[in-house]
């Protein structure tokens, strides 16, 4: 049943269900040694979620160690270059660590420590969620494994260097194509090895329940404050607020807070080198509905119900699946799903740093490619984008195969 802003006032009461549901998406399908553990996390996360002490501390450790609120930047030089529609940002690359993922790490983080636990164990594709978990790790005084794909370690040497620089064990996967995904499989081996003094911290709203519930209850003080101070700077809503989505935790926690707005909502997915089998990672438009890593939502998949290969020039959303609650929002048509190129996406990637002085990261350069879009085909309103995280990760990967960009300088 397709639902409109007004169907979503009770929204966060309904879903998901008990059982982890998002309509006919989420659930848990896990190994049976398995289930005790994930009981375990859900118990102790709806004994704290509510609790005035996690509640508080959870506020004093955004203020004071992560820096929070980001602040929203009108791109005034961006938008001028365009028409007449006004572009938007959503600084989460001022959070600190450079990147939204903090977020729902230090609030996985104070949850490991709730329950007694030792380690932190987490996969890692783009790196920024490695980082910001080895940070969660630094700052509660826990262990840290962070599993990454071998191709993503070459790419994203910078943020490798950082997780080891904090204490973490970064541990290269060498299978299959070596990228997030892989990094899962071996983050849930890990996991059923050592769930007895670990605590698994997926870095996106997927996997098992409770899992996308709590990365998106973390994650939404990005939409929560972006709404607030969206309309103290303008007065009104923006006419669309848009995100990047591979799993789906950056823009799930700017939507949410905005569902029941007369807003409209785009998730953007990457399309890679198009969309051919292996060339992108753009489920919401090739996928079906399937179950992978614990969860049921759509993925691509070949007709046994295996995961296809994927890509993106952005390691942190070349992931064969996307979250159910994302799976939920494009069935019932409150969220509608574009997708970009590679090529897009860079190109948006150089305009930002040449015209406002912001390197962002190849992910949030997809959310930005379409608000560049959205604004020449537009030639009036606004749209606010979640810069989910900066560049620092990227630049060596930029350069070596774009330069400084003069390609789409070019007259």
């Amino acid at each position: 049943m397709q639902k409109t802003y007004r169907d979503f006032d009770n929204y966060l009461k309904e879903f998901p269900t008990s059982e982890g549901r998002f309509g006919e998406y989420g659930g848990q399908y896990l190994p049976p040694e398995l289930i005790p553990a994930f009981r375990e996390i859900d118990d102790a996360y709806e004994t704290i979620c509510h609790s005035a002490q996690f509640i508080s501390e959870l506020r004093r450790i955004r203020r004071e160690f992560q820096g929070r609120p980001t602040p929203v930047f009108h791109c005034e030089r961006l938008s001028r270059s365009l028409g007449k529609c006004q572009i938007y940002l959503k600084r989460e690359d001022l959070n600190h660590t450079g990147a939204h993922k903090l977020n729902h790490c230090m609030g996985e983080g104070l949850l490991a420590k709730f329950l007694g636990k030792k380690k932190l164990i987490a996969e890692t594709g783009a790196g920024q969620h490695g980082v910001a978990l080895a940070t969660a790790a630094a700052y509660f005084g826990l262990e840290c494994d962070v599993y990454m794909g071998e191709v993503d370690i070459a790419k994203q040497a910078p943020n490798v260097t950082r997780m080891k620089m904090l204490g973490a064990r970064v541990i290269p996967v060498t299978h299959g194509l070596k990228t997030l995904k892989e990094a899962v499989d071996a983050a849930f081996d890990a996991y059923l090895r050592e769930y007895k003094d670990a605590i698994y911290c997926i870095g996106s709203v997927v996997g098992p329940h409770p899992f996308p519930k709590m990365v998106r209850d973390f994650q939404m003080i990005v939409g929560q404050e972006a709404r607030e101070q969206f309309l103290e700077m303008t007065g009104i809503f923006p006419d669309v607020v848009t995100a990047c989505v591979g799993g789906g935790s950056n823009s799930i926690g700017m939507f949410v807070p905005f569902l029941a707005d007369p807003v409209d909502i785009v998730g953007v997915e990457p399309l890679g080198r198009g969309p051919g089998v292996g060339d992108n990672a753009a489920s919401m438009a090739f996928g079906s509905k399937g179950v992978m890593h614990g969860f049921e939502s759509i993925m691509l998949q070949d007709e046994k119900g295996e995961p296809l290969p994927v890509y993106s020039i952005a390691s942190g959303l070349d992931y064969p699946s996307v979250g159910p609650e994302h799976a939920y929002l494009h069935d019932c048509g409150r969220v509608r799903y574009e997708t970009v190129s590679d090529e897009e996406a860079m190109e948006a990637f150089f305009l930002l740093c040449r015209l406002e002085g912001i390197i962002p990261a190849i992910e949030s350069a997809h959310a930005l490619a379409y608000a560049i879009r959205y604004a020449r085909n537009n030639s009036t309103g606004s749209i606010l984008v979640n810069l989910s995280g900066r560049g620092d990760k990227d630049i060596d990967y930029v350069f070596e195969h774009y330069g400084y960009g003069e390609k789409f300088f070019q007259k």
